[in-house]
């Protein structure tokens, strides 16, 4: 029977479910090895220092795995000898597992569609606060100001969503609940997919210009690989219809930043909402955190109490596979030469 080392922070009910997979099963968790967590669902946890005890004894739980709950961090790869499979808590981690230059026999599941819902109210969220105009009444309330306007309306308006996968069609379905014409810009258009009639549109990558000039909101949702690395230029923003908004929930290396940060001031982008940054943190001193029209979110956008309950249910679900040797029933198996 394989052993389950539990590698980043997890509350002890979901350890529990995956301990009552099969009690045969060794699950090796150590909260005290753990970093402390800073919020419900934090994966990284605060900064520690282990002692040279407690750093023996995570190395000797890295030595014993078979499978890891969570990417190990770098220097801690050359321990884990025994590894054949790890379930990250991530959807994009394509380039991690590059970077850390896991072996190939190494199976690598992710957490694909666990973020989908959360992320999509993160986008519509910032669409109303931008196109209702909630910062104009947060404005109007502190002076005191009874003034009637004229606000925008939502439906009908035209969203671009760059990305075809669990993300964007968690945005088009909510999409669609607000009346809006939803147009996928995907790497192959013509391959059938899961729910492709949330789209009203899917068009090649070839085409992303083209779409863009009709767009009122701009959607980035796909992971970053060599393909999408600054996909979203200034040639982008060009043909991008004048004042539309930008939301990125995908990675921050997809939108060339400088090329963003110009757009905004021009006015050509009115307003952009991002959960993610080219560098992470953003930079004390980027021009994004003082911009009127723009919305900073640390990178927690998906993050909400009930994640690691959808990420456990993955676990799980694949760790009877594995014990059972359906290995092809398994779900969220990454692709590494397509990385994701």
């Amino acid at each position: 029977m394989p052993t389950i080392a539990i590698a980043s922070p997890l509350e002890a009910e979901h350890v529990d479910r995956i301990r009552a997979v099969d009690p045969a099963v060794e699950v090796l968790y150590f909260p005290e090895l753990l970093p402390r967590t800073r919020y419900v669902a934090d994966h990284k946890g605060a900064p520690m220092q282990r002692t040279p005890a407690q750093q023996a004894r995570w190395r000797d739980m890295l030595g014993r795995a078979d499978i890891l709950w969570d990417l190990p961090g770098a220097k801690d790869v050359p321990f884990c000898t025994g590894l054949r499979w790890i379930q990250t808590t991530s959807t994009g981690v394509g380039q991690s597992v590059i970077k850390l230059g896991l072996r190939d026999d190494v199976l690598v599941t992710t957490a694909r569609g666990v973020h989908a819902r959360s992320l999509a109210e993160f986008v519509f969220m910032a669409l109303l606060l931008h196109w209702r105009g909630l910062r104009h009444l947060e404005v109007e309330q502190r002076a005191h100001r009874w003034n009637r306007y004229c606000g925008e309306g939502v439906a009908g308006r035209t969203l671009v969503v760059l990305g075809a996968g669990d993300l964007a069609r968690g945005c088009a379905q909510v999409a669609r609940a607000f009346a809006l014409h939803v147009v996928a810009v995907a790497s192959n258009a013509a391959r059938r997919r899961m729910d492709e009639n949330l789209f009203d549109e899917i068009v090649p990558v070839a085409h992303l210009h083209a779409a863009l000039a009709h767009a009122d909101a701009l959607v980035v949702a796909v992971p970053h690989t060599p393909a999408t690395e600054g996909l979203v230029d200034a040639a982008a923003f060009a043909a991008l219809r004048y004042g539309a908004a930008v939301i990125n929930i995908a990675r921050g290396q997809v939108i060339d930043e400088d090329a963003l940060i110009a757009a905004l001031q021009a006015g050509r982008v009115g307003f952009a909402a991002l959960d993610v940054a080219r560098t992470e943190p953003l930079a004390e001193d980027s021009p994004l955190w003082d911009m009127p029209n723009v919305l900073i979110s640390p990178h927690s956008a998906s993050t909400v109490l009930t994640e690691n309950a959808a990420i456990t249910d993955i676990f799980v679900h694949n760790l009877r596979c594995w014990l059972d040797g359906r290995r092809e029933a398994m779900r969220n198996v990454l692709d590494r030469s397509l990385m994701y």
